[in-house]
């Protein structure tokens, strides 16, 4: 590849809005390269799709008329590069052309080159008359979300950081900020793997608001607690680290599998079985249970830009029927008395307390609210109803957090 950056990044950005395929996927298609120009070609198509919509209004003006999808992925790149990468203009001018004509649109090369150094004479402030938040975010999710769209929307825009879960006894890395829950914080771009302590197992990645189902379940020593739907396991290796005899199901195996690995790198113990929740019956009930739902994920788009451009209203409606037939599996798995902690990494509200208002409806299940004092770390994601509900917006001054919803169910 004569520039694997940009041609990685093209590539990722066309699996993304041409074929519908989320971008973790197209990584993995990728062509052998470097991995710092792996890296790169993920940034730079990542930081493209949080500002998508401000891009393409900066690039607009300077079009007489709609150039080919390809090409105006070669213009977003290159205007993603210029106005909110820093690159010199030259470079980012220069770059979208050779990009244009190695793909086969030679043609439009002089069009690439007109567009850019138009805009690299404005600048970043050719973003600066826009109300990015709003034309960054499609119009179903930002009616969805109320009066937290523009600072959820806001939050999207930026990189996140990088949030750690120490195990029991770790020391706190050099560097990092501890944040009022206990999890360990870095910068946006820390890369994990270079941090001391990471080979040895001291800690492993999960976001500040992930961390808080488990922490909200609050597992005594050596309760036998299942953790559902597990993989890739960061929630089994909190209730490991609790103290809980964890049992972590899933029904794909491979994703076991980096559940096993990553175990084995934390030097924590759990049981695990590859199952259908829905058609899973072990010999015995249990006294607490984390449901960690499939859903729609909105609430990673910080991480996961491509979520945005992906998911749609249907995807919702479908997914809410998956959770109501995990709740109702899970309810049969508890054993009276016993608790429940049902959680999306979703802010979509038909996947939240729509959910748990139609499982108390349907099954043997009662809501119980969490108290202040459980959220005392975190009390601006206490909703009025006694649900977990954190979103981007919160804590900006510390560099925000996911968006989770938690509640918490007893059996009767």
């Amino acid at each position: 590849m004569d520039d694997p950056t940009r041609e990685g990044a093209f590539a990722l950005l066309s699996s993304v809005l041409d074929r519908r395929m989320p971008l973790e996927r197209g990584m993995a298609l990728l062509p052998a390269m470097p991995s710092s120009d792996r890296a790169a070609a993920h940034r730079l198509a990542a930081a493209t799709l949080r500002r998508l919509g401000s891009l393409d209004a900066a690039v607009e003006p300077f079009l007489r008329r709609a150039p080919p999808a390809p090409v105006r992925h070669v213009l977003r790149l290159g205007a993603a590069g210029l106005l909110l990468l820093d690159l010199p203009a030259y470079a980012a001018v220069a770059t979208a052309v050779a990009l244009a004509r190695a793909l086969g649109f030679g043609p439009f090369a002089g069009l690439v080159n007109a567009v850019l150094r138009r805009l690299a004479a404005i600048g970043p402030a050719a973003l600066a008359e826009f109300d990015a938040p709003r034309l960054d975010t499609p119009g179903w999710l930002w009616a969805t979300w109320g009066q937290n769209a523009r600072a959820i929307a806001a939050a999207h825009a930026r990189e996140p950081p990088l949030d750690l879960t120490l195990r029991p006894g770790a020391a706190v890395p050099e560097g990092a900020t501890l944040l009022p829950t206990g999890t360990v914080r870095f910068p946006p771009g820390t890369l994990v793997t270079a941090l001391a302590g990471f080979a040895g197992g001291d800690f492993w990645v999960q976001d500040v608001a992930a961390s808080m189902p488990a922490r909200l379940l609050a597992p005594e020593s050596h309760e036998r607690v299942a953790d559902l739907c597990a993989a890739p396991g960061g929630k089994t290796a909190q209730l490991a680290s609790l103290g809980a005899r964890a049992v972590a199901v899933d029904r794909d195996e491979a994703r076991l599998g980096r559940l096993r690995e990553n175990l084995a790198r934390l030097h924590l113990e759990a049981e695990w079985v590859a199952a259908d929740v829905a058609r899973w019956h072990p010999a015995e009930r249990f006294p607490a249970i984390l449901l960690d739902a499939p859903c729609s994920a909105t609430g990673i788009i910080r991480r996961h830009p491509d979520i945005a451009r992906l998911r749609t209203p249907r995807d919702v409606a479908s997914l809410t029927e998956v959770q109501d037939r995990l709740l109702g599996a899970a309810a049969a798995l508890l054993m009276r008395g016993g608790r429940l902690i049902y959680s999306v990494c979703s802010l979509q509200p038909e996947e939240g307390p729509a959910r748990i208002a139609a499982a108390c409806a349907r099954l043997p299940l009662v809501f119980v609210p969490f108290t202040p004092g459980e959220l005392r770390a975190m009390p601006e994601a206490r909703a009025p109803d006694g649900t977990f509900a954190s979103h981007p917006g919160l804590w900006p001054e510390r560099g925000g957090m996911d968006g989770f919803f938690a509640a918490r169910l007893c059996r009767t």
